[in-house]
């Protein structure tokens, strides 16, 4: 895998981006690049538009980062571009946590006096996890834990917001 250097104005952010991205999330991806540095390029096509990496992107943008390291996904047709783009959003959605782990990497990072703000958990996760760790009073429900499915269009299968009105 070549990656390369860019200038930060040199990307395309895809405008047809169908995932919804929470200033949340740059943030805490913001908070990331700035502890760790780059770990993961931003993967674009052939015409500069980013395939994968939005968040990192904008996350580089709010860090005013000049350059970003960037992979070129050369070789794909625009329909496999369009089909990866997709699939690196949806992957995650399919995964779930094994809370009973989590709870004790949480623990050890919390004695290792690492802060545990920037494994992206917000600070009631947290402290649910840690104390739902084995031996602790109760254990601890849904923290952490993917969006439950999307409703899906009767028709066509696709996902589509539900609005729960009082």
């Amino acid at each position: 895998m070549k990656l390369e250097l860019w200038p930060i104005e040199r990307l395309i952010p895809y405008a047809r981006n169908a995932r919804k991205i929470p200033q949340a999330a740059v943030d805490k991806v913001a908070a990331s690049i700035k502890e760790f540095g780059w770990r993961q390029p931003i993967v674009v096509d052939a015409d500069r538009v980013v395939v994968a990496g939005h968040v990192r992107l904008l996350a580089a943008q709010q860090l005013g980062e000049k350059k970003v390291p960037v992979h070129v996904a050369a070789g794909l047709t625009p329909g496999q571009i369009q089909a990866f783009r997709l699939m690196d959003n949806r992957s995650h959605e399919e995964t779930g946590w094994d809370l009973e782990l989590l709870g004790l990497e949480m623990a050890e990072l919390q004695e290792l006096n690492v802060d545990v703000s920037l494994t992206g958990f917000d600070a009631g996760e947290i402290s649910k996890l840690i104390d739902s760790k084995p031996g602790s009073a109760e254990p601890v429900e849904n923290a952490g834990e993917t969006a439950p499915e999307p409703h899906r269009c009767p028709k066509c299968g696709f996902p589509v917001e539900v609005e729960i009105l009082p």
